[in-house]
């Protein structure tokens, strides 16, 4: 272990001070050296912070791979962040339900949709990464880990084919709570309100440790006691997102004020994006910052209304602006697409909503997730009419010219094309004709961080003044850059923690302790 010099700290302290708060490591000048703690309060082999899809799986694999000692570190009271809220889909070309229904997939192709509805953003080795490990990671999960599947499909928006599966209940906390027994079953502790205050990379380069503090109370960064834990092989950073962190999301896109609601957990904020950036990660994309356009202001967070707006709305029925009663935007367009179009309304003070019939809901969320529908109209965030008219005048549509909008939908149906917004046409789609009428409304809440920091293929950290790997520190996850550009797609999300946490955890296992 080593002590820097007085006077060398306390240089490098006050370089560090400045660039803790600047977004983009690029703009920082400094020594990424930490003071070692003259003694470990413990050692391990592979720390792992995080206990989302990612953090999980990463541990799960670095035990599998070798890693004698793993421990998992969550600041927040409850395991499983945004993953256990997340909305259980995953994509997985050729999976066996496409094939039965005849739909042509592979990894190539959803690697096409990817780095097209990203505008070019994404790093092509981590697409092409990410989708040739689909398949054998959703099996993973199956034989490893005991996760139950849905044996039906679901398209997103931006896909060129259905292609994504669901879990047993329509929630991410199917495959989260298979993690968390897999772990307890391999001995691995999962150590809750444990917060990271400091990432140690030692003057020799490599991440030795980490700054702990044990029996933390978010959102308080003085409480708990200090800690210092040793990593004898290395740390994986699966700290997820900053979409609840409203200054430093302002720093990347200064739209996204405190007026915008957000889909994630509390815990959504940005210490250790600026911690790693410290220490000289490099940090790419960062005001690539997403919005779910299928939310609902009738409720906080992620809530339940997009199971209807999505599915049954989106996906068989129509998006309308209640000024005009007409549709604004391809229901199955990617999430920045249809996000963008719902806040150009929302700002001129139109209310968007999401349509469909009987029909429309029995072909998919009664069908995928039954008693859903129940919940969503207990809490009223989807409503019921018994007639198209009633509807209309609940939220001041145009009644000729909504019922215009359903005809026309129906009549591009029969034909199998010709729809006036470019959607597919889901499987099984029936037309909009049978009462009762449910609608949900939409507006858009900050969902998902593109961004992040930049690994290599064996999810190695970047160092931002030599672009070489950061000895004993990986990453995944949405705490990771590069790999969905300007757009994520839905069901993408689960992919990239799942594959990438997996790879971390692999490759953190095998190094050479250091």
């Amino acid at each position: 272990m080593t002590d820097l010099n007085r006077r060398s700290f306390l240089a490098a302290s006050a370089a560090l001070a400045g660039a803790a708060v600047v977004p983009s490591a690029e703009a920082a000048t400094y020594s990424p050296c930490t003071r070692m703690p003259r003694k470990w309060n413990e050692t391990f082999d592979v720390i792992v912070v995080g206990s989302g899809f990612a953090g999980l799986a990463a541990a799960a694999e670095a035990k599998l791979s070798g890693a004698k000692r793993v421990v998992v570190l969550e600041k927040m009271p409850l395991p499983g962040g945004n993953s256990k809220i997340n909305g259980g889909i995953l994509a997985v070309p050729g999976n066996p339900v496409q094939k039965a229904k005849g739909i042509q997939d592979s990894a190539a192709k959803l690697a096409e949709d990817i780095i097209r509805e990203g505008q070019g953003y994404s790093y092509p080795d981590k697409v092409k990464t990410m989708t040739e490990n689909a398949y054998s990671t959703w099996q993973w999960t199956k034989d490893v880990l005991g996760v139950q599947w849905r044996d039906q499909v679901g398209q997103e928006g931006g896909h060129s084919v259905p292609r994504h599966l669901f879990t047993m209940h329509g929630i991410g906390a199917d495959i989260v709570e298979k993690e968390l027994s897999y772990l307890e079953k391999e001995k691995v502790p999962v150590r809750l309100k444990c917060y990271v205050e400091q990432i140690l990379r030692d003057s020799d380069g490599r991440v030795k440790g980490l700054k702990v503090r044990e029996g933390y109370t978010f959102p308080n960064k003085n409480s708990g006691t200090v800690k210092y834990l040793r990593a004898k092989k290395g740390v994986v950073l699966c700290h997820g997102g900053f979409g609840a962190d409203v200054v430093y999301r302002m720093k990347q896109d200064p739209k996204l004020t405190g007026k915008f609601q957000t889909t994630n957990q509390p815990g959504a904020t940005s210490e250790l994006w600026r911690e790693a950036s410290r220490i000289g990660g490099i940090i790419v994309q960062a005001d690539w910052i997403q919005c779910g356009p299928w939310n609902s202001p009738e409720e906080d967070g992620m809530g339940i209304s997009f199971y209807f707006s999505q599915s049954a709305g989106a996906e068989r029925g129509v998006w309308v602006d209640n000024t005009d009663g007409k549709r604004f935007v391809n229901e199955l367009a990617n999430r920045k697409v249809r996000a963008d179009a719902i806040m150009v309304r929302n700002n001129k003070g139109h209310t968007c909503l999401a349509i469909s019939d009987q029909n429309g809901v029995d072909t998919s969320i009664n069908k995928m997730i039954p008693g859903i529908l129940q919940k969503e109209l207990e809490k009223k965030v989807v409503h019921k009419f018994d007639t198209l008219e009633d509807l209309a005048k609940a939220y001041k549509v145009p009644v000729e010219a909504l019922k215009k909008t359903v005809a026309d939908y129906n009549a591009a149906l029969a034909k199998k094309g010709g729809d006036e917004m470019g959607r597919p046409f889901a499987p099984g789609a029936l037309p909009m004709e049978k009462a009762p009428w449910y609608c949900a409304l939409l507006s858009p809440k900050v969902h998902h961080c593109m961004g992040g920091l930049q690994t290599d293929n064996n999810a190695q950290v970047l160092d931002v003044t030599t672009d070489q790997p950061i000895p004993g520190l990986y990453a995944a996850g949405e705490a990771v850059g590069g790999v969905h550009g300007a757009v994520r797609l839905g069901s993408c999300a689960t992919l990239d923690c799942l594959v990438n946490g997996r790879i971390a955890g692999r490759a953190c296992a095998k190094v050479r302790e250091g």
